[in-house]
């Protein structure tokens, strides 16, 4: 097999677009008006949500295809001090380090897709909240190896301990 696109226009153009037939398949929307609950309720809903889930499942496959991970040029965010996305060069290097973690995101990622397929043969749409948080998962836990690995338990502490300083610092508007 011979690849067409490198990683990022592959997860840009194909698996990210898909995935939102999944993440967009269920939502509560709060506003003045009032909470609007959102989820499948048509065949035709459910069929958008199956081709998500077909084209995740398999597409995701894709990516053990050796191909580059990003179009010639492209260095990602990967410059300068404090770089907050890897080079091309690290992310094979990961990977070359270390396939078998490679193939275990990717799996993720399948798994998602096949357990929303699951859940469109039973059309049980509360099923699909979880399957949106398993999709996450899969993505974000990537993506902080491969993309932006600056983004560990010791990152997000960082950010917690900067909220809450700039929140103590805040002026607190008081009640009439």
């Amino acid at each position: 097999m011979k690849p067409v696109v490198s990683v990022r226009e592959l997860m840009r153009d194909m698996i990210d677009p898909i995935a939102d037939n999944i993440f967009d398949s269920v939502s509560v929307v709060i506003d003045r008006k009032g909470t609007v609950e959102h989820s499948p309720k048509t065949d035709e809903d459910w069929e958008k949500i199956r081709i998500g889930a077909v084209t995740l499942a398999e597409g995701s496959y894709l990516l053990k295809v050796p191909r580059p991970f990003t179009p010639p040029g492209d260095e990602n965010n990967s410059t300068g001090p404090d770089a907050p996305e890897l080079s091309p060069a690290q992310i094979t290097a990961k990977l070359t380090k270390d396939p078998v973690e490679w193939n275990a995101r990717i799996e993720a990622l399948r798994n998602v897709g096949l357990e929303v397929l699951e859940i469109v043969k039973r059309k049980d749409a509360s099923e699909l909240w979880d399957a949106s948080d398993n999709l996450d998962a899969a993505c974000e836990n990537c993506h902080k190896s491969y993309w932006y690995p600056g983004e560990n338990d010791q990152f997000y502490r960082r950010i917690n301990s900067r909220l809450r300083d700039r929140f103590a610092e805040a002026p607190r508007s008081k009640k009439p």
